[in-house]
């Protein structure tokens, strides 16, 4: 019985643990790049879709025209079906390739959100 007990309390608590770990795809150190970047005047902001979206915290420039550009590669789940509500923006994405979403400059203030149809993946662009 106190066997029993104590499997069950493993179980539920990496269940626990399981569940609450944060489901954004990591980038080895090496590998990571700016995710914001100003070319011709706009901000370019790259978001890779697939298992979620990398990043999932971005701060950008507000008040300037900008191009969200959404990456995948070899997306098949449900990140590929991207809505960005403030926006009123909906699309499913490629499953390789590139979707530039432009965003006028003034739309680029506050928080946007983008998130997939079941709303179990999301991303978020602080424009301070």
């Amino acid at each position: 019985m106190i066997i029993s007990v104590g499997v069950a309390v493993l179980l539920v608590g990496g269940a626990m643990v399981y569940a609450s770990r944060d489901r954004t795809p990591s980038v080895p150190d090496g590998q990571k790049k700016e995710v914001v970047k100003i070319v011709d005047g706009k901000q370019i902001i790259e978001v890779s879709a697939k298992g979620g979206y990398y990043p999932r915290k971005i701060v950008a420039q507000a008040g300037m025209e900008t191009i969200l550009r959404m990456k995948t590669n070899g997306t098949f789940d449900c990140s590929s079906s991207l809505a960005i509500p403030k926006l009123n923006y909906r699309t499913s994405l490629p499953p390789s390739g590139t979707v530039d979403i432009p965003i006028s400059a003034s739309a680029s203030n506050g928080i946007l959100r983008g998130l997939c149809s079941m709303g179990m993946y999301s991303f978020e662009i602080n424009f301070e």
